[in-house]
């Protein structure tokens, strides 16, 4: 990819082009491709020779854009409208294919570009309502003048780079797919913002929940899917007093029976591993008396990133972080007087509705005794050189029936099963991010995030001021207890969302006695907070070590922040592994198997890239896993498997539990016996690795990648990345997931920050600061991020570019 034309030889092309065809149906036009007056060679820049003035239409007055060396731009503006607009011209200068193509995604739109192979993707993101709710979040952003206006400025910034563009200059991705970008709009942000909402707040069970409670009952599911784990170490300390929350209105439960219908298929979910860490400790425990702040979103590593890193200035606020591509502000980061950052807080905001229909033209549905008026949502999809699909969806009150009998369904015309989502109901997430880049304070911060609905995030807070805090914030249903584990009645007014809870009574904390707060995806509260919280998969490990980091001294320095960031002690295997060398049966071990179960037995359950163990580990965990849950393994009924931390339990706790028997052997099995079993064929298999790869440390096994957006182009990806961790160690990398930006900000006056992520500033695969912090990222270490002050600031500065106003 560096020091090569465009890391394009002959044999790159030929793979390429065979991918394309292959696995997205699609092949480019090659003449055109390779032409040399617009084809790929031109994709190959500098972008220190990118010109120094460019003028814009519509800015007031110049705007000033330094790059370091990193391509990181900082934005300098008289005003927040060519602040805006200047960042939309920047981030379409170096992201503009990806900002397309995840709106696109987020639309149910691929089939335009990538062909008919991409129809189930359109229809199931057209059914999940994705279009839908970014018009309800685009309705309520333009409730508020002001952030309309921005939202406007920004658009006209990424439109003034396109229009400037010529077949020649489209990034690469138009090129090989052979299409070419069209106007952004208000509602591209609002699809991107829905995108995101998607990934973090898209994910329930409660099809296939409801199918595991007829299957093996109510006892049965209670002891596997339980609220509360035997352990909880919350977000909010268990010492709080919610007696301070005035006025607690909980919705009781309703009489009459829930609907168990049976759905053999279900939609694609986000990655379960979506998630993040954050923590901020006091004053008090600082090395230096100043607040320090980190966070690492956890997400897909993908090339371009997720992220773009920028600072955006005015006279009146200057703040720096990481961008989304498409939507407006830093979404993790600082300015002169406050840090946040987020961790996905994975509330339960999905329920689904049986939907009895009065005949087929499913025109009226039952609902409280009385047959309502259905609506249509006509979806035309259109699909690259064929005949547009079109797709009716129907809506009740609840939102659209995804599953019918043309999509998923039981095959029954006259139901249907309908979904109500947080998602749809809209909210101006612009002015939470908005508000934050020019917060001040603890007051400033809170006001901010009164606006935010979903996805739900934790945000930690630290000021100037000293303080800290944590908020678990977004729109949440008050629901019964019970209600949204399984499929509701649709024609029951007692099982739609009865109210929400008042924002205030979130649950949050602010300058706790232990001084440090933290996240990483656990149980928000304990049992005492008023409100029923449903058990949405929380992460049982990650959290436990970082809270037993900060008990374990007085004092912590950067350098603290650091080795958190990347510890990749495994507390998962520290708490099954002993359990297993302590009750399984070695007697019939040869050799070889003994060999390999001593490497294991000396592991220190940190996941290194030199260690063996890890490897051992991994492919004897997923053996156990699958084994001890081989009663769900079935073609014909969805079932999502009990959560790792309960299915250890279960081992441990419950080893002759009827669980633990194999259905397709005559014997009986207990926990003791799938240990043994499950080593024998992990050995093998680790053997069988080692003759066909090599050597099986942890780096080579796990092979970590950052694969492109396209998976099909592999010549635009970076592959076995030498990184410790897995997904349930605070360093959590797995296999093309994990820290997507890692923050640490300390607060002193101004700011001093480190920040890295997996990729680089351009996405342009010609470019070497396309995958530049790559290397960086995996090795632990950081970029010291160069927070200007002013526009005259000139240390770190590789160049400069003007953007002038243009007002022909």
């Amino acid at each position: 990819m560096k020091n090569i034309k465009f890391g394009l030889s002959l044999l790159l092309i030929v793979a390429t082009f065979y991918a394309l065809n292959t696995k997205l149906g699609s092949l480019p036009p090659l003449g055109k491709f390779l032409s040399p007056n617009q084809g790929v060679w031109l994709n190959e820049i500098t972008e220190a020779n990118t010109n120094n003035d460019i003028a814009i239409k519509g800015l007031s007055a110049p705007v000033t854009v330094k790059y370091d060396e990193h391509l990181i731009p900082h934005i300098f503006a008289q005003n927040n409208l060519d602040l805006y607009k200047a960042q939309g011209y920047v981030t379409a200068q170096h992201r503009l294919w990806q900002m397309e193509f995840q709106t696109h995604a987020s639309a149910g739109r691929l089939s335009e570009i990538i062909g008919e192979k991409a129809l189930d993707h359109d229809r199931q993101e057209r059914r999940r309502g994705m279009g839908f709710g970014a018009d309800n979040v685009l309705k309520k952003m333009k409730e508020d003048p002001e952030v309309l206006t921005f939202l406007e400025a920004y658009r006209d910034g990424v439109n003034n780079y396109i229009n400037q563009l010529q077949p020649k200059d489209y990034p690469v991705e138009y090129k090989l797919l052979d299409y070419a970008p069209e106007p952004w709009t208000i509602k591209k942000t609002a699809l991107l913002l829905m995108y995101m909402t998607k990934m973090l707040a898209g994910g329930d069970s409660d099809l296939e929940y409801t199918n595991a409670l007829r299957k093996f009952g109510k006892e049965r599911f209670d002891l596997l899917y339980p609220d509360f784990f035997d352990i909880n170490e919350p977000i909010i300390p268990k010492d709080t007093d919610w007696s301070i929350l005035e006025n607690v209105q909980q919705t009781p439960i309703p009489e009459g029976e829930l609907p168990l219908d049976s759905i053999a298929e279900t939609m694609d979910k986000p990655h379960p591993n979506n998630g993040s860490n954050n923590w901020a400790v006091s004053g008090e425990k600082s090395y230096s008396g100043n607040p320090i702040l980190a966070n690492d979103p956890h997400l897909g590593l993908n090339l371009p990133s997720i992220w773009y890193v920028m600072q955006l200035a005015t006279p009146q606020h200057n703040t720096f972080g990481a961008t989304l591509p498409g939507a407006l502000g830093i979404i993790s980061g600082f300015n002169n007087h406050i840090s946040w950052g987020e961790t996905n807080a994975t509330r339960d905001v999905i329920d689904w509705y049986k939907i009895e229909f009065k005949d087929e033209t499913r025109k009226l549905y039952k609902y409280d005794g009385e047959w309502k008026n259905t609506s249509v949502r006509v979806e035309e999809i259109k699909i690259k050189n064929k005949k547009s699909y079109i797709d009716s969806v129907i809506y009740t009150h609840h939102g659209p029936v995804s599953y019918d009998h043309t999509f998923k369904g039981n095959g029954k015309k006259k139901v249907g099963y309908a979904m109500k989502w947080i998602g749809h109901v809209g909210g101006n997430i612009q002015s939470t991010f908005l508000d934050l880049n020019k917060g001040k304070n603890y007051n400033d911060y809170l006001n901010a995030l009164k606006h935010f609905v979903a996805p739900a995030q934790n945000f930690v807070f630290a000021s100037t001021e000293g303080d800290i805090a944590i908020w678990v914030q977004g729109k949440f249903p008050n629901k019964w207890k019970g209600q949204g584990k399984f499929l509701l009645d649709g024609s029951n007014p007692e099982h739609d969302w009865q109210s929400f809870i008042p924002q205030e009574h979130n649950a949050y904390v602010k300058n706790p006695e232990r001084g440090f707060v933290s996240s990483a995806n656990q149980h928000p509260v304990d049992e005492t907070y008023p409100y029923y919280v449903f058990n949405d998969g929380y992460e049982p490990y990650r959290n436990r070590v970082i809270n037993d980091f900060f008990r374990s001294k007085e004092k912590f320095n950067i350098q603290d922040f650091k080795d958190l960031h990347n510890n990749n002690y495994n507390l998962k295997a520290s708490e099954l592994l002993p359990y297993i060398f302590e009750h399984m049966d070695v007697s019939t071990l040869t050799p070889e198997e003994q060999d390999i179960l001593n490497i294991i037995k000396l592991w220190d359950f940190n996941t290194e890239i030199d260690q063996l163990a890890p490897s051992i580990w991994a492919s004897w965990w997923s053996k156990i896993f699958n084994l001890t849950w081989d009663e769900f393994e079935l073609e014909d009924l969805a079932l999502d498997k009990p959560f790792t931390y309960q299915t250890i339990y279960m081992l441990k706790n419950n080893p002759q539990d009827a669980f633990m028997d194999i259905v397709n052997t005559p014997e009986i099995e207990i926990s003791k016996d799938l240990f043994l079993i499950t080593f024998k064929e992990t050995v093998k298999e680790i053997i069988d690795w080692k003759a066909k790869n090599g050597e099986y440390n942890w780096s080579n096994y796990k092979a970590t990648f950052v694969g492109h957006l396209l998976q099909a182009l592999p010549a635009f990806s970076r592959f076995n990345i030498p990184i410790g961790g897995d997904a349930n160690t605070v360093n959590a990398a797995s296999k093309n997931h994990g820290p997507s930006w890692r923050m640490i900000v300390e607060m002193t006056s101004p700011p001093t920050a480190l920040g890295i992520y997996p990729g680089g500033q351009s996405g342009n695969p010609g470019s070497k600061h396309y995958d530049d912090l790559v290397d960086i990222w995996a090795a632990g270490k950081y970029l010291k991020l160069n927070f200007m002050q002013n526009p005259e600031a000139t240390e770190g500065v590789l160049f400069t570019q003007t953007l002038t106003p243009n007002n022909e």
